[in-house]
């Protein structure tokens, strides 16, 4: 799926985005069938919002909403009780695995020239790039087969808990195939709305995705290149420091030690503070760096971590201290694999 960035694309006037969406919705035959959400009064009132707001059609969005369809399996799978979460131990197997570097180590060889070309504009490790991308959708093995605006009209219209979010969502996504001129019935993803290997939302999307290749498109579903410059470019935005640590294994001692442990993913302790509970580690590091301190429960008992400001920045794209060390991790083995060549 090709789209297309441009001064021209973003200045697409009201008359040609009418034309746009009511041949999409005339080539799906939209015009002439009720769909889930006609005459629905949720959607009339985000119609009325987007076109009051942001200048859509009225009447061809909601010829476009008329090809919309509510998927029971999205409400299904989000409204399913959660499972106990996995301990360290059971999760890492998950995404360490010798079959995921192998891909790894191929598509670093495939794409070798766009991922040293995002390190050196983005300060981002080709491995930690390749780790994202990785463990997101397996190197593009499972993007999700869901249309995105089928996605985010069922969770934005029929999940009340986190309908806020999903038409904010929604409203970005609409905002997004406005600008860059794709019809947003044909783009899919995940049963959340993400989208492409890398798995941005549509949020996402707007703020950071770039045309890597510089072919007038932006294309992170079928275009490794675009989703490469687009993971650096996250990244970037989202604090990553050029050549800086990302976490660093620690032993405790002292009764003191476990008042280290913080709460939340921010980095909130000093490496100094730390050491002053009770915390070594064998990497030298500087004490006043700030760190996030965590303990998992490891196959082999307690593992005791400080999370460095660059692991903070890799929880920016999913909250999760055990996302961010599957991706560290695997970004290290991926690195040794090639024996340590960038």
């Amino acid at each position: 799926m090709h789209i297309r960035r441009g001064r021209a694309a973003r200045t697409l006037d009201l008359a040609s985005l009418a034309g746009f969406l009511g041949l999409a919705c005339a080539l799906h035959g939209g015009a002439a069938l009720a769909g889930d959400y006609t005459d629905s009064p949720q959607v009339d009132e985000f119609v009325a919002e987007m076109t009051r707001d942001y200048g859509f059609a009225g009447e061809q969005l909601l010829g476009l909403f008329r090809e919309v369809q509510r998927k029971q399996p999205i409400l299904d799978a989000i409204s399913r009780p959660a499972e106990k979460a996995k301990p360290w131990k059971e999760y890492r197997p998950i995404f360490i695995t010798e079959a995921r570097v192998a891909r790894g180590l191929d598509f670093w060889r495939e794409h070798e020239a766009a991922l040293a070309r995002a390190e050196q504009e983005y300060g981002v490790p080709a491995q930690v790039i390749v780790a994202i991308i990785g463990v997101e959708t397996f190197y593009g093995r499972n993007t999700g087969n869901y249309r995105v605006i089928d996605a985010l009209s069922t969770l934005g219209f029929d999940y009340p808990p986190r309908a806020p979010f999903f038409r904010k969502e929604l409203r970005e996504f609409l905002l997004m195939t406005r600008e860059e001129q794709v019809d947003p019935l044909t783009l899919t993803g995940s049963y959340a709305g993400a989208m492409g290997l890398p798995q941005f939302m549509p949020s996402s999307f707007r703020a950071y995705a770039v045309d890597f290749d510089s072919d007038g498109h932006i294309d992170i579903w079928k275009n490794p290149t675009d989703a490469i410059g687009s993971v650096a470019s996250y990244f970037k935005r989202h604090g990553w420091s050029a050549g800086g640590p990302v976490a660093s294994r620690a032993e405790i001692n002292g009764p003191d030690a476990e008042q280290g442990l913080t709460e939340g993913l921010e980095p909130v302790k000093s490496v100094g503070e730390l050491r002053s509970l009770g915390w070594k580690t064998r990497d030298r590091l500087d004490d006043g760096l700030p760190v996030t301190a965590f303990r998992l429960d490891g196959a082999d008992g307690a593992e005791y971590w400080m999370g460095l400001p660059n692991f903070y920045t890799i929880t920016r794209y999913n909250r999760s201290v055990m996302y961010a060390m599957a991706v560290h991790q695997l970004s290290d083995l991926l690195l040794q694999a090639r024996g340590g060549r960038r």
